[in-house]
């Protein structure tokens, strides 16, 4: 865990000088003093076993949620992503969740259009200009190209690390700490719709109460799409 840690901080690092450049365009919360709150999800493996439970979640407790979903996920899970796509903004994943700092700037465009083209086709919607990197790998060539593309690079303010599963020292009660102590007006938080590498359901099993957590403390849930805008 620390080995992964260590890779995140230094690709935030990498790239905290290119998203504060003139003509970059990334987003790490929402530009408001208000108690708003963006709840965000990332399908870009293989497996969607929590997607379920957090679509159920979301809809008896009327939580507004942004999704960012790979073009393989969907192609993998089809009637998952058309169900999130009739309520939820989709922001683009990519296509393959392919490292893009490994790329050509020309393999990243191909890698971004045949994502757009999958949700936009089998979602129905339009992620333009909501963008994420897979793993937040970026650095200023990457996000040049996607923001050439019409996307601003959309980061988050707290990642819950329900990704890393039990096995890796996290729990429910450890999710909903991480949010608790960094929740501030405009947060944007990452979780995500598939299971950690030991098969826990972290995120999804800790929705209930982060909601329940943000609601008592005077928060209302909002959509990305509202805030970010395309680069100019």
């Amino acid at each position: 865990m620390a080995a992964r840690l260590a890779v995140a901080a230094a690709l935030l690092a990498l790239a905290a000088s290119a998203s504060g450049a003139a003509g970059f365009r990334e987003v790490e919360r929402l530009p408001t003093h208000r108690k708003l709150l963006a709840l965000t999800f990332d399908g870009g493996g293989d497996t969607a076993n929590g997607t379920a439970l957090i679509l159920k979640t979301l809809r008896r407790r009327r939580v507004a949620a942004t999704f960012f979903l790979a073009g393989r996920w969907i192609r993998l899970h089809p009637a998952l992503a058309r169900a999130i796509g009739r309520r939820y903004p989709i922001g683009d994943h990519t296509f393959d969740h392919a490292d893009q700092t490994g790329l050509s700037s020309a393999q990243i465009r191909a890698d971004v259009r045949r994502g757009a083209w999958w949700i936009r086709v089998k979602a129905g919607r339009n992620p333009r200009p909501l963008f994420r990197f897979p793993y937040g790998a970026r650095d200023a060539r990457t996000i040049a190209v996607v923001n050439s593309m019409g996307y601003a690079s959309v980061r988050w303010t707290v990642d819950t690390w329900g990704w890393m599963g039990r096995s890796e020292g996290q729990s429910v009660a450890s999710v909903v700490r991480r949010i608790a102590d960094n929740l501030e007006p405009g947060a944007i938080v990452l979780m995500h719709v598939g299971v950690a590498h030991d098969g826990s359901l972290l995120d999804a099993e800790a929705l209930p109460r982060v909601i329940a957590l943000a609601r008592a403390r005077g928060y209302r849930f909002v959509t990305l799409d509202g805030f970010v805008h395309a680069p100019r």
